[in-house]
């Protein structure tokens, strides 16, 4: 069975809410502990789920196309002015 990034991207988004949820579960009975389970899904969140998402996405997107180039800021100009006339 292959593991696509896809599957990967939403397994850790999924394992780190638990961790979350399960810190804010036990934080009555072990505070120290549960701050730390906390900790390591808002991580796992954003140093792990979040870049990979972002990699996934972008894969197949040209950069050129979301830079602000003189051709770029020419185009929305163009379009700018195109609205304004109607």
């Amino acid at each position: 069975m292959k593991l696509k990034l896809k599957h990967f991207v939403v397994f850790s988004t999924l394992f780190s809410s638990a961790l979350i949820g399960y810190g804010f579960f036990i934080q009555e009975q072990q505070p120290h502990l549960a701050n730390q389970y906390i900790g390591l899904g808002t991580v796992g969140i954003f140093l792990v789920a979040m870049p990979l998402f972002l990699i996934k996405e972008s894969r197949k997107k040209n950069l050129k196309n979301y830079t602000l180039t003189k051709e770029n800021l020419e185009k929305m100009k163009a379009k700018m002015q195109k609205k304004k006339r109607f």
